[in-house]
């Protein structure tokens, strides 16, 4: 079963999040966690902070089963642009600069993969 945990509305711009989730993509979840708890970049506080959630996540739907046993792996992750707020900054002249302050939506899938290779062999039974 793989478990899924958003972030919504993140006051940062995509560009920025997007690097530090590239770092992540197709880990194991606990390498994927030191990953993050050792990068300097802030968004990697707030991707952490959902890793685990996803994590927990997936404890819930697997009732007796241990993250650490069934090789947990960072499946997906997305990283897409949410709400823009557009603001005016007063410049020289009688000018005004525009500012964009950006923000993006978050998805981790995170699956283990001792339980998606059973599924596959027993349909290959199935079909013989």
């Amino acid at each position: 079963m793989e478990a899924v945990a958003h972030l919504r509305n993140n006051p940062t711009s995509t560009r920025k999040m997007r690097l530090v989730a590239d770092l992540i993509r197709g880990k194991k979840v606990y390498e994927a966690l030191t990953i993050l708890k050792f990068s300097k970049q802030e968004a990697s506080t707030k991707l952490e902070k959902l890793l685990k959630s996803a994590i927990n996540n997936w404890e819930q739907k697997n009732d007796g089963s241990k993250p650490e046993d069934s090789e947990l792996v960072v499946k997906e992750i997305q990283v897409n642009a949410g709400t823009m707020l557009k603001r005016f900054l007063p410049a020289p002249q009688g000018r005004a600069y525009r500012l964009r302050k950006r923000s993006n939506h978050v998805t981790i899938k995170v699956d283990s993969k001792i339980a998606s290779a059973p599924a596959v062999e027993e349909t290959v039974e199935a079909e013989a």
